[in-house]
């Protein structure tokens, strides 16, 4: 209708006065009112679109024009704005400040590990040499160097008796087979049977018994392995822990010695405080761990005797039973000690474990 409308209206004619101004005309009233009302339905028209036209941030924009490839079609919801940019630019300087942080921390540990291991360094050539003051507790050093001692020696007793038990097992495995031996040849010498019997029965009689002395051995030397390398090895780690914070300890009491004796202006006062500090935690230290010592080496003393005088008295009195022939004291002695031998062959594996 609005485009019959201004059709109309382009084709009239307008008629031209003598002077050359335009006439008044009748249609004049119906072309203003065209115009107006194609004006009105144009911003109708718009306003529509606006509202219910495709969203922007959906649309694609074509690079090749219209009825382009699909490959020049770029997503508007890809292009990133400045805040986007802003919130990815925080987030790397957060990550950065972390990765930052960590290195420092590092970087601190580093330099303190760094400085305590001169300290300590110069402690010890200085001792070494003679130069440096020691701080030395007599009582306990003696415990200690009594203690070193006494391991060594027990770890020469540990040795010997596996020795004699692995001498002593060969012989049990020789007798049984001199045992087997005879008894063969008792069946297959009948002029002999009663001379070969009487000496198959007296190797496995010695074989049994055998057999119960090396499980008291046994015993005996378990029982030191774990008093050696397990009871004394524990309190010596201590010891160890404590000889290092007394190296720490005069380090840092000479190098607080050595900056009371300089001079005393603000920045060698903020020194002195801080070694000051970094003395008495290292003090503290010392002094908990020679408590600790202390200690142990007094339980260790007990629990010593104590086991050794059980050991001791095992393997006397298993020691003895055998050599005496005297079987029944042998086993009473086993079951006063509450040992327990294994059955024969419990030691050879199944023959599901051979496969």
């Amino acid at each position: 209708m609005a485009d019959g409308i201004m059709s109309k209206a382009a084709t009239m004619e307008i008629p031209i006065n003598g002077n050359g101004d335009t006439g008044t005309l009748a249609e004049d009233d119906g072309l203003e009112q065209a115009t107006k009302l194609q004006w009105r339905l144009d911003e109708k028209d718009l306003h529509q679109v606006m509202v219910s036209g495709p969203n922007l941030n959906e649309t694609n924009i074509v690079s090749g024009g219209y009825g382009g490839t699909a490959e020049g079609i770029i997503p508007t919801g890809s292009i990133k704005g400045p805040g986007v940019r802003r919130s990815a630019s925080s987030s790397s300087m957060a990550a950065e400040e972390a990765t930052r942080g960590v290195a420092v921390e590092k970087l601190e540990t580093v330099k303190k590990w760094g400085l305590n291991t001169y300290k300590c360094t110069k402690q010890m050539i200085s001792e070494r040499f003679g130069r440096g003051a020691r701080t030395v507790d007599l009582d306990l050093e003696a415990q200690i160097e009594l203690l070193r001692d006494t391991k060594r020696k027990y770890e020469s007793v540990l040795r010997l008796a596996r020795a004699l038990t692995n001498h002593f097992y060969n012989m049990v495995q020789t007798q049984h087979a001199l045992g087997d031996t005879f008894a063969d040849l008792s069946q297959k010498s009948p002029e002999l049977r009663d001379e070969f019997g009487y000496n198959a029965e007296t190797q496995k009689l010695l074989c049994k018994n055998g057999e119960t002395l090396l499980g008291a051995i046994n015993f005996f030397v378990s029982s030191i392995n774990t008093l050696v390398n397990k009871t004394m090895e524990d309190t010596l780690m201590t010891i160890k822990m404590y000889e290092n914070a007394r190296l720490e300890f005069d380090a840092y009491r000479s190098d607080l010695e050595e900056l009371s004796l300089g001079p005393r202006d603000a920045a060698a006062v903020a020194r002195i405080d801080a070694a000051q500090r970094q003395y008495q935690v290292q003090k503290d230290k010392y002094e908990r761990l020679r408590s600790d010592v202390t200690v142990k080496l007094k339980f260790l003393e007990e629990n010593k005797v104590k086991v050794m005088h059980k050991q001791l008295l095992l393997f006397h009195n298993a020691i003895s039973a055998y050599f005496a022939g005297n079987q029944q004291q042998l086993e009473q002695t086993l079951k006063q000690f509450n040992i327990k031998l294994k059955p024969p062959g419990a030691d050879k594996p199944s023959w599901l474990e051979e496969q």
